[in-house]
């Protein structure tokens, strides 16, 4: 009888701890980019990125919501005075299914990108494998696009 409520109390801490554990956790929800020309830029995520646009919720003309996975966004906000000077470790990254097409339609909007060290239209192939390109968006936030899809 002992050994039964032994586990059963076991069985609830546990239990417990484990719901406790996972309402800790967080993920993304979304990014946001404070920019100067909303149209411009949003028509560079959608355009050249790929994202789609979703329904945002202050429909006040200020506001772009763009989907970036399932479960979280990309928020373009306008009101910026003008692009800053941004990291280029401090970036936003990208996975693309067809990284070569990717970049033949950079090249096409004549849009730079360079690699890790800073060569202009060249491509960085990490020692797994994985191809990395990084360029700036408009209002100069640095992007990485990468084919680990």
């Amino acid at each position: 009888m002992r050994q039964i409520f032994f586990l059963l109390f076991s069985l609830i801490v546990v239990g417990v701890s484990a719901q406790k554990a996972s309402m800790a956790k967080a993920k993304i929800n979304h990014t946001a980019i404070y920019v100067v020309d909303l149209e411009k830029s949003g028509q560079f995520y959608q355009d050249i990125i790929g994202l789609d646009t979703i329904p945002e919720p202050f429909h006040d003309g200020k506001h772009i919501w763009m989907q970036t996975s399932e479960t979280s966004t990309l928020h373009i906000i306008k009101g910026a005075d003008k692009p800053k000077e941004y990291y280029k470790n401090q970036h936003t990254c990208f996975s693309v299914s067809d990284f070569n097409g990717f970049v033949e339609k950079l090249a096409k909007a004549n849009i730079q990108y360079e690699n890790v060290s800073g060569k202009v239209n060249a491509v960085t192939t990490r020692i797994d494998g994985i191809h990395q390109i990084w360029l700036r968006d408009p209002d100069g936030y640095w992007l990485e696009i990468n084919d680990m899809f």
